[in-house]
């Protein structure tokens, strides 16, 4: 892995060193001695692998030192300036001389990637427990959402239940208060008839003689037979009704309701029409 970084750092410092150093020898060759345009060269290059030197030691020692790489990119943009300038100058082919000129600045970001990779590097163990950390976090979240998915089915097939058994409920209420509406219109007619009032009357006076029928509608739920006035007591007041409906309703805890009240009521022997008793519920509760 790490030979992925440092050999086209490696690659890149050589050729641009040469090319520096053949730049040199042309350029200067032709005005000074070669063996001084030789110095010249080498010493770029000499600094420039000096200081890069001294950078690797320390990066292999953990440390930095702001100064050395100062120096090392004075040197790369040294080199850069003498191909540019030669590039200038040059009779025969100026364009191919300026684009390699950007070589030394090419090696020196190189050898920066390199560097930063070599601070980023983890061991193979380390790598292996963040990819096991990061496995587990992909299972713990795919067991997640096939969680929620379950669940959000089984809701789903929870609410569609209750909707189809809620529909069935509302229509047997339905059809039970419609026929129990057609039950109730009927005996209002049987009722109110004249004629079947005469034969009732009829036949029951003839089974009981001198008896008159009874004929009411029926009350859908537990009722009990009023008292008579002339056998019922005394007819208590409102603030006498309403006192005693709260001292029954609250005899016993929770509250009597009012059917339980109501048969209490009757059973201690007081009187008072369902309509006013009723009222007085009302009142209290």
């Amino acid at each position: 892995m790490k030979a992925r970084t440092v050999l086209p750092a490696v690659a890149m410092t050589a050729v641009s060193m040469v090319l520096t150093l053949a730049v040199v020898m042309m350029w200067l060759g032709t005005a000074v001695p070669w063996p001084v345009a030789l110095v010249v060269g080498l010493g770029i290059d000499g600094g420039w692998l000096a200081t890069l030197a001294y950078e690797r030691r320390l990066a292999a020692q953990g440390d930095h030192n702001r100064a050395v790489t100062a120096v090392g990119w004075s040197f790369g943009l040294l080199a850069a300036g003498v191909l540019v300038a030669h590039a200038l100058t040059a009779d025969h082919s100026p364009g191919a001389w300026l684009a390699v000129a950007w070589l030394p600045i090419a090696a020196k970001a190189l050898w920066l990637v390199h560097s930063l990779w070599e601070r980023t590097a983890l061991t193979p163990l380390a790598l292996d427990a963040i990819r096991g950390i990061q496995q587990e976090a992909r299972d713990e979240a795919a067991v997640a959402r096939a969680r929620l998915r379950a669940e959000a089915a089984t809701e789903e097939t929870r609410l569609t239940a209750v909707t189809e058994a809620g529909a069935r409920v509302a229509r047997v209420q339905a059809q039970t208060a419609q026929t129990l509406a057609g039950a109730w219109s009927t005996l209002e007619s049987a009722r109110k008839g004249e004629e079947t009032g005469r034969a009732l009357t009829s036949v029951t006076s003839t089974v009981t003689p001198g008896v008159t029928p009874r004929w009411e509608l029926p009350v859908w739920g537990p009722s009990e037979q009023v008292p008579a006035l002339e056998s019922a007591a005394p007819a208590l007041s409102d603030d006498e009704l309403d006192t005693l409906v709260h001292d029954i309703r609250y005899s016993q805890t929770p509250p009597l309701s009012y059917r339980e009240m109501a048969a209490r009521f009757r059973a201690a022997g007081h009187s008072a029409s369902e309509v006013r008793l009723r009222a007085a519920w009302k009142r209290v509760a």
